[in-house]
């Protein structure tokens, strides 16, 4: 079965895609570069469970993502829909360790997420500025004070939460 036969399948659910798609990209019979270029062509929701399995996919093993799959996800944290936001921002937190040279646009688009209006979008990139966080890149210099403010100012507590763990194993 290939990614269109399976978007096209009426039986499966969305969740069963996103399962069998992670599945294809764990077994390496789907290249992530096959993936992304059909995501880009589709509509919103087929994107959003793309990166969503590769999401699924990196959390066990982080080193199925390419650099092609972090410059990908790194801009479809800019696209209008909150799951592509959210996906993308925690494939990003699975992956961010392998790309420690990459991260600047990376860090400007979650950045620019964590003022997002959905709770969703917001706990996953702080979820994402936390790992990157946890990294002590040089980046860190500017990262720090600017999630000391970001929790500040963060309502959700489940967020701020995320933030000041990240913090706290910061200046360990």
């Amino acid at each position: 079965m290939t990614i269109e036969e399976l978007f096209k399948d009426k039986a499966s659910k969305a969740k069963e895609k996103t399962e069998i798609i992670s599945k294809w990209i764990i077994e390496t019979s789907l290249p992530t570069d096959e993936l992304i270029a059909f995501a880009e062509k589709a509509k919103d929701p087929i994107k959003g469970t793309c990166i969503e399995a590769m999401e699924y996919a990196t959390k066990q093993n982080p080193n199925l993502a390419d650099e092609t799959v972090f410059t990908f996800v790194t801009n479809t944290l800019t696209e209008k829909a909150p799951r592509i936001k959210w996906e993308s921002a925690k494939v990003i937190g699975n992956t961010a360790q392998l790309f420690p040279e990459n991260l600047d646009l990376a860090i400007a688009n979650l950045i620019a997420n964590t003022e997002h209006e959905g709770t969703v979008v917001r706990w996953s990139a702080a979820f994402a500025l936390g790992e990157i966080l946890k990294l002590k890149t040089p980046h860190n210099t500017t990262l720090l004070p600017t999630l000391e403010n970001i929790s500040e100012k963060e309502e959700k507590n489940s967020i701020k939460k995320i933030y000041l763990e990240a913090i706290k194993k910061t200046k360990k």
